[in-house]
């Protein structure tokens, strides 16, 4: 084994053990990690000067292309979505699901490789989702072997080119930063096409057999709310005291919009005091709504009727569905009282689910629970404001309508990508340039608006390339990376280029399951170019190899944030990502290392 390296070393491994594992803690935030590893990053160089190791530098991940490129396509990718460019698309395979459904998710997987190969994959997605449960609830047919796999089909799609996935334009970036050729648009199209066969078929043939068939989502049992009005009666307990205390009596669950007296209307504010004959409006469950009559001894109506068992609480107006928060919502990182969701929507909020669990507890409001991409919304409303919501980027109805929303936009909103996608292939403009010109076209047509365009960029994604920009600045500077290179070389020793290829893929494809799949390609890239310097062979080879590594994000839900919608939406369990997304990992590990060998070695 090699001698340890110098303090400085250390430290910056010490320090990326420590960054890794704070970044798989879903209770601190990707941002505030991130953050905190830039300041302790800069700290640390201005307290214990290194040779080449300005504090500054490390903020120089803010202006760095890939990032920039990033970015820019997260707009691009949400001009699509807010335009409604994929609805022919959307609606191909939505017919084509009514006619053969055998051959039509073989369809389903191919067009959602190929659009991811261009795309972000988020919006492909969040398009294909409601289409597959639109077709599950007319079919009677389980989503359970359909989501999944449509959801791994984009992320093996996304492997095909350099603007396929963030992943992707970090580690050509940060090669080319290390003074290797810049591979180019489609200059590994060819294995990631082999891989993304054999990765189809598996889809296809045996992954929806390793799934069992369940519901979508929540229970039919869910209650539902019904809006009432309580009428204080002349005997009532609750004449002459306040409303607070009258909420009280009810044990503090009784829920006041409103306050009718008379012919006017009061708002329901604790201190106002109650009078026989006082209406208030109140929203809850029929069983809530009778033990609230019962404890106040008041007279439960509904409009101008009241209440009994022959006139039962009714509700035709309202209807039940599940929306799922998709990246940019306003309500990714923040709870329903604070984006005023109710206001709005119109829409009430009856459960909250992540990862197929209820996250509501009882020891809190369901207006205070922080929601994240992903998460599962039960919502009750009038079917307008429902309708309403297709048209809105921010989330995804999963009620097994197949509306995609069009705007005349479309046409150019879909011819702006394309110039983007032509330009940078061709090499006539760098596609951190391309992208950017045309997001910024995007806002000058109005095909996107600028509030869109902002919530279109990941927070947590920009944070981290910046953080895992600046540790590998610390790691390469300080010769971590040699280090690193030294001890993988010395437990490979006597292997074959194909071994210590597939050994460098297979780490990286772990690592990628863990922890955040960019830093783990920015931490890996230097260490394949060493790895192939070192035992003088091709470095594309390696590079390649952490770059597909990186995208084996299967065998756990929180991999990428894809899998997370996937996951609340098909209702699957932690056991069942393993169960499907292991064997896909070792297929395409198998597959690419024999690729990439036989192409390079």
């Amino acid at each position: 084994m090699p001698d340890l390296p110098d303090g400085h070393a250390i430290a910056s491994m010490a320090l990326t053990v420590l960054a890794l594992w704070a970044f798989t803690r879903p209770y601190i935030p990707l941002e505030f990690s991130s953050l905190g590893l830039l300041a302790i990053l800069a700290l640390g160089a201005a307290l214990f000067p290194y040779p080449g190791l300005e504090p500054v530098s490390f903020f120089a991940g803010f202006g760095h292309e890939a990032l920039i490129a990033v970015c820019a396509l997260m707009v691009l990718g949400q001009g699509l979505v807010k335009t409604g460019a994929l609805e022919p698309v959307g609606r191909v395979l939505a017919k084509s699901w009514n006619s053969a459904p055998f051959l039509s998710l073989l369809a389903t997987l191919f067009v959602g490789a190929l659009l991811s190969a261009f795309v972000n994959n988020t919006p492909i997605v969040v398009l294909l989702l409601p289409i597959l449960v639109s077709v599950c609830i007319r079919t009677n047919r389980s989503p359970a072997g359909i989501l999944m796999p449509m959801g791994f089909a984009t992320l093996v799609g996304g492997m095909a080119t350099t603007i396929g996935t963030s992943t992707n334009l970090l580690v050509v970036s940060v090669a080319a930063d290390l003074g290797l050729p810049r591979i180019g648009m489609f200059d590994f199209a060819a294995p990631a096409a082999v891989g993304a066969g054999v990765a189809i078929l598996y889809l296809w043939l045996i992954a929806p057999r390793l799934l069992p068939p369940r519901e979508i989502g929540f229970s039919s049992a869910s209650p539902r709310l019904f809006e009432a009005r309580l009428q204080i009666r002349a005997d009532s307990p609750a004449i002459g005291k306040k409303l607070g205390d009258a909420i009280a009596m009810t044990d503090g669950e009784m829920k006041v919009v409103r306050i009718r007296r008379g012919g006017t209307f009061i708002l329901p504010l604790p201190d106002v005091e109650l009078r026989a004959g006082d209406r208030l409006r109140v929203r809850d469950t029929p069983v809530r709504l009778k033990a609230f009559e019962d404890a106040l001894k008041a007279d439960l109506y509904s409009g101008e009727t009241r209440v009994d068992e022959e006139h039962p609480l009714q509700a035709d107006s309202q209807m039940l569905a599940e929306i799922a928060v998709v990246q940019g919502s306003t309500l990714d990182r923040a709870n329903l009282s604070f984006t005023r969701f109710l206001d709005r929507y119109q829409l009430v909020v009856l459960a909250l689910h992540r990862a197929g669990k209820d996250i509501w507890r009882a020891s809190e409001e369901i207006q205070d629970v922080i929601l994240q991409n992903g998460d599962v919304l039960l919502v009750q409303g009038r079917r307008e404001q429902i309708a309403s919501l297709r048209e809105n980027s921010e989330f995804l109805v999963l009620d097994g309508g197949v509306e995609l929303p069009t705007t005349s936009r479309a046409p150019l909103a879909l011819g702006i990508l394309m110039t983007v996608i032509v330009v940078a292939a061709l090499g006539i403009i760098p596609i951190a340039i391309a992208a950017l010109a045309g997001g910024f076209l995007l806002l000058v047509t109005r095909c996107l608006p600028l509030i869109d365009a902002m919530r279109a960029i990941s927070t947590s994604v920009y944070f981290v390339v910046v953080a895992s920009l600046a540790l590998g600045h610390a790691l390469i500077t300080t010769g971590a990376t040699d280090y690193i290179t030294e001890v993988f070389l010395a437990l490979t020793a006597g292997a074959g280029p194909s071994v210590v290829l597939g050994a460098l893929m297979m780490l990286l494809a772990v690592l990628t399951n863990v922890v955040s799949n960019n830093a783990a390609a920015v931490i890996g890239t230097p260490i394949a170019v060493g790895i192939a310097q070192q035992l003088n062979l091709p470095t594309e080879p390696f590079v390649l190899a952490v770059l597909f590594g990186a995208n084996m994000s299967f065998a756990t839900p929180m991999a990428y944030q894809t899998n997370l919608l996937v996951m609340n939406a098909g209702n699957y369990t932690f056991s069942e990502f393993l169960k499907v997304g292991v064997p896909l990992t070792l297929l395409m590990w198998v597959t690419l290392t024999w690729t990439l060998s036989a192409m390079y070695f």
